[in-house]
């Protein structure tokens, strides 16, 4: 299933797309596309039935905001340095197990929604991201295939990052990765039973048109699998997470100077095959 969230920011319902690409309104059917509905095989149950049954209200999408697809996200780690070719380019050895960091819930925006540019911010870069979303508890899960089974879908996440933040002041990447609007999520949360391997998903990224980044999941030095076993080793995730798993390469970063990073009026779109595609104009905070 292909879940989403549509209207203005603060106000979204759910909706599903169907097979036939209608939105379909489902707020008659569940509250919200949260964790605790990813949790419940029953609610999901009765989505798939609806959605079979074909008694889903159609809903007009021209002019329609589509929102995050995932509501009261609790808490989103991610992964550094996760592709192999990124790791080249930026001239850093592939870690020798997963480096995490965080990004905190309210960076999420929608897909289409204003990316703001930090104030004093020179150094303004994209990332392409294959997003895990939780939906079972995972706490010491003991393989990576087992650590399959406690994620609930996927999603196109956009890692956008201030490298001078995140480098140069001070040692901490969080500085540079939590600015408002920092994490356009979706357009969808596509269920897992539709992504059979999440290690065979190609990636794009263009920046005004000129095609910067194309890579594949392949390229993942730690699997998805090995990420969310690795990861419950630290810490819970509780359905509702988020897990972003790492950019390909041909970020601004990577780059020779002077690096091209992200202006006023710039725009960015991305996309990862089978999740949907994004398209964030860039604006001064």
């Amino acid at each position: 299933m292909k879940l989403l969230r549509v209207g203005t920011a603060g106000t979204e319902r759910p909706a599903l797309l169907d097979a036939e690409g209608t939105l379909r309104d489902l707020s008659g059917v569940v509250p919200d596309i949260d964790g605790p509905l990813l949790a419940d095989d029953g609610a999901l149950g009765r989505i798939r039935d609806a959605a079979d049954a074909g008694t889903l209200p159609a809903l007009d999408a021209v002019g329609l905001r589509v929102g995050p697809p995932l509501a009261r996200i609790g808490k989103i780690v991610c992964i550094g340095l996760n592709y192999h070719d990124h790791a080249r380019e930026t001239g850093a050895e592939p870690p020798a197990e997963p480096v995490i960091f965080f990004k905190a819930a309210d960076t999420v925006v929608g897909p289409h929604d204003t990316v703001l540019i930090p104030r004093r911010s020179v150094k303004t870069d994209w990332e392409v991201e294959l997003a895990v979303v939780i939906g079972r508890t995972a706490r010491y899960v003991e393989s990576a295939e087992a650590a399959l089974g406690h994620v609930a879908g996927y999603a196109v996440a956009h890692d956008v990052s201030e490298r001078e933040f995140q480098i140069e002041r001070g040692g901490t990447w969080d500085k540079g990765k939590n600015c408002e609007t920092f994490n356009p999520l979706g357009p969808w949360l596509v269920t897992a039973d539709e992504v059979p391997d999440p290690q065979n998903l190609g990636l794009r990224l263009w920046v005004n048109g000129e095609l910067k980044q194309d890579g594949t999941t392949a390229e993942q030095i730690f699997p998805v699998g090995e990420v969310v076993r690795y990861v419950s080793q630290f810490m819970t995730l509780y359905p509702g997470d988020v897990i972003n798993t790492g950019t390909p390469a041909g970020v601004a970063l990577g780059e020779p100077e002077p690096k091209p990073f992200l202006r006023a009026g710039d725009v960015v779109e991305l996309e990862i095959e089978g999740l949907g595609r994004q398209r964030q104009e860039f604006k001064n905070a």
